[in-house]
């Protein structure tokens, strides 16, 4: 069964990865609004919305992409190989500022990177046979690892768990799900990961610190991360990471309720009422979020069971009225943009967490301060973008919104080229 492209999914993703490209790239990260920031601990900011809302949107689009539920072994390898791609490709964030070789330094060192960088970008999103793809996945996934945990200097604190690490095992078990159980199974899976993630994060004593608690830290997520991630977690929490393992376990429920919505957009009535239904469980969703918020805190860094709640209501609402307004009023003009950024996110995601770790590397004489150096990164903003500003912040707000609208014009050339990076 072919299905037309939900144009309303295309502009949420696209709105959803415009916003996450602002909000990893201030001019300066010393000035930026606060909207644009997560939530120091308990708390939900915008910002905080982006993540969760990729998963859910990811859950959506899973039975859009296999309306038919035919599951057999070419099915699973496809689902798995893809998965392992995604999980690769994040992974390969971290160690891009880590690699060395045969001594090189400075301008050969990034070009050594950059060459690497491409080899693997292509062989995890060019369009090989199903067994180039097994081996480059699996091949790259042991060079990780080897390198990770083989004892070699550079990497021994390499990160290993990350944002698209968490959505590859997410895409996994959401996609199984689907293709292997019924609605009611998904939601009863649902229900007993976000019921059993908060009576173990609330009941279970967390050895070393004491009593269960939810502070930064000395909880049992972090605990866990501590013993099964030890030296390879997030550089700025260090003792535990925002993307650890007890964490991705609800995660996992943002996209069995997107899985959900997906299946509600493929029944036989009317438009009308699947925007109606979405919406009230999206209401729903926030209600229950914020009740128990009250108990379980919103908190994105340990993924808690009410921020599931209230970013999938949320999501949930926001995909409504884009629904609404695009798919059922047929009013289209205005979206062109998001759409450009919606059908293309894997592509922005891969490589803008290069381009600005590249422009760091290239340094050269300050021509503001004798004898320093300056990265090329911050000379753009410096001296390029900040003196047309009074507000420090605004500047900040004005250097991402300039790469956006230089990954806007790229986006730009690859949807009139009709170029897609999957993986």
């Amino acid at each position: 069964m072919v299905r037309e492209r939900l144009i309303s999914l295309d502009v949420f993703r696209g709105l959803t990865i415009l916003l996450m490209t602002i909000v990893n790239n201030p001019g300066d990260w010393g000035n930026v609004y606060p909207p644009l920031l997560h939530a120091h601990w308990n708390g939900c900011t915008p910002t905080d919305l982006v993540f969760p809302f990729f998963i859910f949107i990811m859950g959506v689009a899973v039975p859009l992409a296999m309306p038919d539920k035919k599951y057999n072994e070419t099915t699973f390898n496809k689902i798995l190989i893809r998965s392992l791609r995604m999980f690769c490709l994040g992974i390969f964030f971290n160690f891009f500022g880590k690699i060395q070789l045969f001594g090189l330094d400075g301008i050969p060192l990034l070009i050594a990177r950059l060459i690497i960088t491409f080899a693997v970008g292509y062989a995890l999103m060019g369009n090989f046979s199903t067994r180039l793809k097994n081996v480059f996945a699996f091949g790259i996934l042991a060079i990780y690892l080897i390198l990770a945990y083989g004892g070699f200097e550079s990497y021994q604190d390499v990160r290993l768990p990350g944002v698209l690490q968490r959505i590859a095992v997410v895409y996994f078990v959401v996609s199984l799900l689907h293709l292997k159980t019924s609605r009611k199974t998904q939601i009863i899976t649902g229900a007993v990961l976000l019921l059993a993630y908060w009576a173990v994060m609330t009941l279970i004593p967390v050895p070393g610190f004491g009593e269960a608690n939810l502070d930064r830290g000395t909880n049992l997520a972090a605990w866990v991360d501590s013993i099964l991630l030890k030296g390879h977690m997030y550089h700025e929490t260090n003792t535990w990471d925002p993307e650890g393992i007890l964490s991705t376990l609800p995660s996992i429920v943002n996209g069995i309720i997107g899985l959900f919505i997906g299946q509600i957009l493929l029944l036989n009535v009317s438009k009308i009422q699947k925007a109606f239904t979405m919406g009230r469980i999206g209401t729903a969703l926030i209600f229950f979020g914020l009740i128990w918020d009250l108990v379980f805190p919103i908190n994105k860094s340990i993924w808690t069971s009410s921020y599931v709640l209230y970013t999938t209501g949320l999501a949930t609402v926001c995909l409504t009225v884009l629904y609404y307004i695009i798919d059922i009023k047929e009013y289209k003009k205005g979206f062109k943009l998001f759409v450009i950024w919606g059908v293309n996110p894997m592509i922005v995601f891969f490589a803008s967490q290069i381009i600005p770790q590249a422009l760091v590397m290239i340094r050269f004489q300050n021509p503001s301060l004798s004898g320093e150096q300056i990265n090329l990164l911050d000379y753009l903003y410096r001296f390029g973008i900040a003196p047309f500003f009074s507000n420090a912040m605004t500047a900040s707000l004005a250097g991402a919104l300039t790469y956006v609208a230089i990954w806007t014009f790229i986006l730009w050339i690859f949807y009139k080229n009709k170029l897609i990076f999957k993986v």
